[in-house]
């Protein structure tokens, strides 16, 4: 289990992060999203260890991650995939790890073929591996150890499309014999099919959590009008208050159908009348995180 709270960090007057709290719960995989400098590559440098938080605090099954004895095979941490070294083969990177964290290094050659690097890739320099298969042997470091919890950034950086489809495979089965991913993508539509759970930050504050299916199925009512102004004018009547989403849309806490008989009764013309949780996980990404962005820019 992840467990986070509170945490924030500042860098002189900047606010990376900004009371952050969330769990991660056995058996599940977390999707944890944002925008570029949201925040999320600097909360999972403080949940590793790698950053002192300026407040609050992250722990691992119940611990502080420098506080853990021999970490490697309690957690498996992908942050950087170009962060190894490159003079090494894969079985050597592999081979080191193992007995660095006191393990028998015949578990080698199965984890290299886990993740697709047996034979003679095992035996190359990892200088001439692709980004692909650097995510590849970093996924195979992380796991080495048999850890119960996954951390993972951007781990399909790099691969291709059947890697991807390996990658999420892996994620699932993974969590689904009781350990706890906490993963980091830009990737959305691979993040929503693997997903259980999703925390999407912005401005280095939690702009959302909670269960994907929960989060999804109640995003409301996307409405967009001829006239917005009559549009604003017929949600007041209602006492219904809208979100404006950055493309016009108007996001609604209301019903399609009671919108849209409203709209009739009052003449005014709709151009789109849709459930919101229609667009997936990408149309609530880019509403949230463009809210977030307006409200940044009027601070």
């Amino acid at each position: 289990m992840i467990e986070v709270e509170h945490l924030t960090k500042r860098y002189g007057r900047h606010l990376a992060v900004d009371d952050v709290s969330f769990t991660c719960e056995p058996g599940t995989v977390t999707g944890f999203l944002g925008p570029n400098g949201a925040g999320k590559s600097t909360t999972m440098r403080m949940i590793c260890g790698l950053a002192t938080p300026t407040s609050g605090t992250a722990t691992v099954s119940g611990v502080e991650y420098r506080r853990l004895g021999n970490p490697g095979r309690q957690i498996g941490v992908l942050l950087d995939a170009s962060a190894q070294h490159a003079g090494r083969t894969g079985r050597e990177t592999l081979a080191l790890a193992a007995v660095t964290m006191g393990l028998d290094t015949a578990r080698v050659p199965e984890r290299l073929r886990q993740v697709g690097l047996e034979g003679a890739a095992a035996r190359r320099r990892v200088r001439a591996y692709s980004l692909g298969m650097r995510q590849r042997l970093g996924l195979a470091y992380a796991m080495i150890g048999d850890p119960a919890v996954l951390i993972l950034d951007e781990p399909a950086n790099g691969l291709d499309p059947e890697g991807i489809h390996w990658m999420r495979g892996l994620l699932r089965g993974f969590a689904d014999r009781g350990g706890t991913v906490l993963l980091s993508s830009h990737l959305l539509r691979e993040v929503e099919v693997v997903a259980d759970r999703l925390v999407m930050i912005g401005g280095g504050r939690v702009l959302m959590q909670g269960d994907k299916a929960q989060l999804l199925g109640a995003a409301g009512t996307l409405v967009r009008a001829a006239d917005p102004v009559a549009l604003d004018a017929l949600l007041d009547r209602m006492g219904v208050t809208g979100s404006r989403c950055a493309d016009g849309g108007v996001l609604v806490p209301a019903g399609p159908q009671s919108i849209g008989q409203a709209a009739a009764e009052s003449g005014v013309v709709l151009l789109e009348l849709r459930a919101a949780g229609s667009g997936g996980l990408e149309e609530m990404f880019l509403r949230l995180t463009a809210k977030s962005e307006l409200e940044e820019v009027s601070r």
